[in-house]
């Protein structure tokens, strides 16, 4: 009996045709495009990057061993609390570099205090009372409470009035962690430094391209345009060739 089902089987990888074979391979070339454009960039921003610190990390690196050994002078304890505020306002910082951070800045703090140390103390358990008690943000007592602290910490560290870091000040505080300054906190303040304040950068990185750095003008823009044209390519080849095709 005579077959006359039609067989509609294509097979992307062994085209049967002349035009299936042409498909296939302009896929493939725009394939290896996008995936150069993707993964080629990330390979080379990894080869060409160096670690930076910020200056923040210098900063700390001076002052740490004194601070350490519990030999650093008023200023050296400023610029390490100083620095150390730089790590507490990042926007993510893992639970146990935040617990080993607010000692060391509480610490540090208080023994900037000196004789002001039992007033400072007194303004930060007010606070920390407020914080517990108030519902509400915008409560006049609350609000009166964190701005005392937030003032006394601007005048100990020497910060200024325009300084972003000061509304998060007052919540890095700890009424538990003015005495004592554990060596396991030490150890994790300076692993939670390099972490936050050394980063990889190029000169992709540091290249402003349309008021971006390049590296993520390239990776948020360029790429979805790129795959965006790479489409439109596919669509304006695919048609021609039918185009071309009808017409012989």
């Amino acid at each position: 009996m005579e077959n006359n089902q039609i067989d509609y089987h294509v097979s992307f990888f062994k085209p049967k045709t002349r035009r299936n074979l042409k498909n296939r391979n302009m896929i493939l070339w725009l394939v290896i495009i996008w995936a150069t454009a993707v993964f080629g960039f990330q390979i080379l921003l990894r080869v060409i990057e160096k670690p930076v610190p910020e200056p923040a990390y210098n900063t700390f690196v001076s002052v740490w061993e004194n601070v350490q050994t519990e030999n650093a002078s008023t200023e050296e304890l400023k610029d390490f609390a100083n620095s150390v505020s730089f790590v507490i306002g990042k926007v993510y910082i893992k639970p146990e570099y935040q617990a080993a951070l607010s000692n060391a800045f509480t610490w540090s703090v208080f023994r900037i205090a000196g004789d002001e140390r039992e007033q400072l103390y007194e303004v930060l358990v007010d606070f920390e009372k407020m914080q517990a008690e108030s519902e509400d943000i915008f409560d006049p007592s609350y609000v009166e409470s964190k701005k005392a602290l937030e003032t006394y910490i601007v005048k100990l560290l020497d910060i200024p009035q325009n300084d972003v870091r000061k509304p998060i000040l007052p919540f890095s505080m700890s009424s538990q962690k003015t005495e004592s300054y554990s060596a396991e906190n030490m150890k994790i303040t300076e692993e939670a430094m390099s972490m936050y304040l050394i980063h990889n950068r190029s000169v992709l990185t540091d290249t402003v391209f349309l008021g971006f750095p390049f590296h993520y003008f390239f990776t948020a823009v360029f790429l979805l345009v790129l795959f965006i044209g790479l489409c439109l390519t596919y669509c304006i080849i695919t048609d021609r060739r039918i185009a071309k095709e009808q017409l012989l």
